[in-house]
């Protein structure tokens, strides 16, 4: 038989080392715990309304901002280009100041209202797109300040319908609606339906609201790209109507 005092020393160190266990066992515990509200809290706050990081995800609009006599540069890798906002003016004293004198730059209040409606017809409804950020295509609305264009605009995902210019068409949709988000006749390019009168790519004629009260609605929708049907938006340039749109359920 072991001696008492061995039972009592074996008895301790078996105590100790039990209690070891324990301290070992909470302490891991007590940092998976730590570990799981931590990550509870990450995750509340990247999905939190007020989250400035979820904002930037789920956001699709895209900027461009370039100075007079430079060009924007407006693409989508997925979808095509809807314009959301546009200026072509200055509203501030910063954006495209440096090194132009204060009486060109203090004007704040300096805006052209047609530029939505041109970038619009420049650019809705195509991949990519270039536009000079000169008066000759906005106009000059303040003479004597140095203005920039501001860009802002989605990729929204759709179908493009092409149909050449004396040619028949039709949009439809396998399931849902027509809903028409953007049609021009004339050319925007020198590509799409090639034909030895292609000789400028800046014919437009926007026809969105013609085309919307016509398909939109409809499972199909017949199309006639003619100057009959739209009138000739640049004499002697053969054109194509061009609608870009979406099916609605």
């Amino acid at each position: 038989m072991f001696p008492k005092s061995s039972f009592v020393l074996c008895t301790a160190v078996w105590a100790f080392l039990l209690f070891n266990m324990l301290v070992q066992k909470l302490s891991w515990i007590t940092l998976l715990l730590f570990l799981y509200q931590h990550g509870a809290e990450a995750k509340k706050t990247v999905v939190g309304k007020k989250n400035p990081l979820i904002s930037t995800v789920v956001q699709k609009q895209k900027k461009a901002v370039v100075c007079e006599g430079e060009s924007a540069h407006l693409n989508c890798d997925l979808g095509y280009i809807k314009v959301i906002k546009a200026n072509y003016g200055r509203t501030d004293c910063k954006t495209c100041a440096s090194g132009k004198p204060a009486n060109r730059i203090s004007n704040k209040h300096c805006s052209t209202e047609a530029s939505l409606s041109i970038m619009s017809a420049r650019c809705d409804g195509t991949k990519s797109c270039t536009v000079p950020a000169v008066n000759s295509v906005f106009s000059d609305p303040c003479v004597g300040t140095y203005k920039y264009l501001d860009v802002s605009y989605d990729c929204i995902p759709a179908k493009r319908s092409v149909t050449c210019e004396s040619r028949q068409g039709v949009i439809k949709c396998g399931k849902g609606v027509i809903r028409v988000h953007h049609a021009n006749y004339g050319r925007r390019d020198l590509v799409t339906c090639p034909h030895k009168l292609t000789t400028t790519p800046h014919c437009y004629s926007p026809q969105t609201s013609s085309l919307r009260s016509r398909c939109d609605g409809k499972k199909s929708c017949q199309l006639s790209a003619s100057n009959s049907v739209f009138s000739d938006p640049c004499v002697g340039v053969n054109k194509y109507l061009e609608v870009i749109y979406r099916c609605k359920k």
